[in-house]
């Protein structure tokens, strides 16, 4: 019945024709094409490393400079190969966990921005880095996978909501910003333990991908100061009423209730999503947010 039941969602998901779904559909018609153009090239007596420079020239993402400034889309095509099936399984499923959650968040239009420009940024940090560090001299590498794009998603979304609660196998519940920072401290280690260019990309998207929330939420929005003109008419003469300065205790008492109530509209969003929220409670968030 479970496993039933992850079917059934996994219809509905790709049914949904949203950025999420048709990206990681786009990334396995890919691989399956590579496939079949394995199959093609062994019919006519082609090798796969034959098979596989031709593609890799006009797709992979080069460290070459040149290479890079005459084929100027690699810098979005490279994401969209992989090394092998198990880097496609990988790349996808984190993917899906983590854009699963952005989306929910951070919405669908954001995705689309945060995808794209993690892995641009991957791509160019990859470039850069191996023109500039000795240990790349008189060497050329090329960059393949989706890996600083995805990286670049989770690495966002843990930066938003950083206490969420992750259930992972064998380890139980963990936080998903203590998963986002493993997977960037196993990536800086294992640079020079080999994929060198691949471990680098992955950091410059994890990198955009943490910039990106970390800026907008310094980034204030100052609100348009409103200027009442003074009334000349006369009127009859009015008492002001001053409001009464609240105390330490009835202040610490009303912080107290307002961290309450937004406490409860964050684990509405966790558990249902924004849309779900009333229009009070979207009003009260938003609010809330706002106080300097």
């Amino acid at each position: 019945m479970r496993t039933r039941d992850i079917v059934t969602q996994l219809k509905n998901f790709f049914r949904s024709k949203t950025f999420l779904s048709n990206i990681i559909l786009i990334n396995i018609a890919v691989w399956a094409i590579m496939l079949l153009l394995n199959v093609v090239g062994f019919l006519f007596s082609v090798s796969n490393a034959t098979l596989e420079g031709y593609v890799y020239n006009f797709f992979a993402l080069s460290s070459n400079i040149s290479h890079t400034l005459f084929h100027p889309w690699t810098l979005v095509s490279y994401m969209f190969l992989h090394a092998d099936i198990f880097h496609l399984l990988f790349n996808m499923l984190m993917l899906y966990v983590g854009g699963i959650l952005f989306s929910q968040y951070l919405g669908q239009r954001k995705l689309i921005t945060t995808y794209f420009a993690s892995g641009i940024v991957g791509g160019l940090l990859f470039i850069i880095a191996w023109n500039i560090f000795p240990a790349f001299a008189n060497n050329s590498s090329f960059a393949v996978g989706a890996s600083a794009a995805v990286l670049g998603i989770f690495v966002a979304i843990a930066t938003y909501i950083p206490n969420y609660t992750m259930n992972l196998i064998l380890i139980g519940n963990t936080k998903i910003k203590y998963i986002a920072i493993a997977l960037v401290v196993i990536d800086l280690f294992s640079i020079s333990k080999g994929n060198a260019g691949g471990h680098i990309a992955h950091i410059g998207g994890a990198l955009y991908g943490f910039l990106s929330i970390y800026l907008s939420r310094k980034i204030k929005i100052k609100q348009p100061k409103i200027k009442f003109k003074k009334n000349n008419t006369k009127a009859k003469s009015q008492t002001t009423q001053h409001q009464r300065p609240l105390s330490d205790e009835e202040y610490n008492r009303r912080r107290a209730e307002e961290q309450k109530k937004i406490d409860s509209i964050l684990d509405k969003i966790s558990k249902s999503g924004y849309d779900k929220l009333t229009k009070e409670e979207k009003e009260f968030l938003f609010k809330s947010s706002n106080k300097q």
